[in-house]
């Protein structure tokens, strides 16, 4: 039962942060600044996509230099 559990848990750490776990970091504080920002509205529909776009531009230029 504990190889069942162990292999389960490899596969979720691999398919959440996989090899880059600064982007899944940046992934949970976005969700945390979604939920933080639940009643500003205004200021979530102009920090929420600036976010997203700042963690898929880290990603990009993190995957063009290796």
């Amino acid at each position: 039962m504990g190889r069942y559990l162990k292999a389960f848990g490899r596969f979720w750490w691999e398919f959440l942060v996989g090899d880059t776990p600064e982007i899944a970091l940046g992934a949970v504080l976005v969700l945390g600044l979604a939920f933080w920002l639940d009643e500003d509205r205004i200021l979530a529909t102009i920090l929420l996509p600036a976010a997203v776009a700042a963690l898929l531009t880290a990603s990009v230029l993190r995957a063009r230099r290796g």
